[in-house]
């Protein structure tokens, strides 16, 4: 079987370098192009082959779910895995009802984006070895694959309601925070709140810089990007 083409479309230039970089990792996979806006996507689906888009729905110019649309009138075929911090229920709910195979949402680690690319490769391997199923549990089994066989893992330490309850108060907060300033505000230990917020910026969802107040040693603070 031939590598998968992935459109990425990410309008955060950082996420997009990450998630870029982390389709090349992952074996069996190749990007097709990486593209920013709704009109650059539909552009992109044009121009080049694709299998699969990985789709921010946060875009600067349209909703990310303009682009599920105008590709499905277009007739393309190409899956579509939601990439996106869009938590919305009907948001949700459109994006499944467009089509959408998966739906990841932000913060991530690689090894939970790969679990999912693979997962994904299993199911197209699977259709492509049937040109028709017999009976239900064979359709199970395939829509089955889809779904990761384990929990998504973070490093030991952390968990997921304590990095979404973090992200959220980053993404929500329009300027950059420092460990303490998180602490004070959840409330945590200052190490615990830097132990999260560097997690984040490892995935690319947040940037740190050096505050500078006066004497003394420069304070880390992060900025949702």
């Amino acid at each position: 079987m031939n590598d998968l083409r992935v459109l990425v479309v990410e309008d955060e230039p950082i996420a997009a370098e990450a998630h870029t970089a982390y389709v090349g990792r992952v074996a069996g996979f190749a990007v097709a192009a990486t593209v920013g806006t709704c009109q650059e996507a539909v552009q992109a689906l044009q121009e080049h082959p694709v299998d699969v888009v990985l789709l921010d729905m946060h875009l600067p110019d349209r909703h990310g779910l303009d682009v599920l649309r105008a590709l499905r009138s277009a007739g393309h075929r190409a899956d579509v895995i939601a990439v996106t911090s869009a938590r919305e229920l009907d948001v949700v709910r459109s994006a499944v009802s467009l089509g959408v195979v998966q739906y990841l949402l932000k913060p991530f680690t690689f090894a939970t984006f790969r679990e999912r690319l693979d997962a994904y490769r299993a199911y197209v391997e699977q259709a492509q070895r049937v040109s028709s199923v017999t009976n239900q549990s064979e359709i199970d089994q395939m829509l089955g694959s889809l779904r990761p066989s384990r929990p998504t893992e973070l490093p030991k330490g952390l968990s997921p309601e304590m990095l979404d309850r973090i992200s959220t108060m980053l993404r929500a907060s329009g300027s950059a925070l420092s460990a303490r300033d998180l602490a004070e505000q959840l409330p945590v230990s200052r190490v615990t709140a830097r132990r999260y917020a560097e997690h984040l910026c490892e995935t690319g969802l947040v940037e740190r810089r050096s505050r500078y107040a006066g004497a003394g040693r420069p304070e880390v603070e992060y900025r949702w990007v």
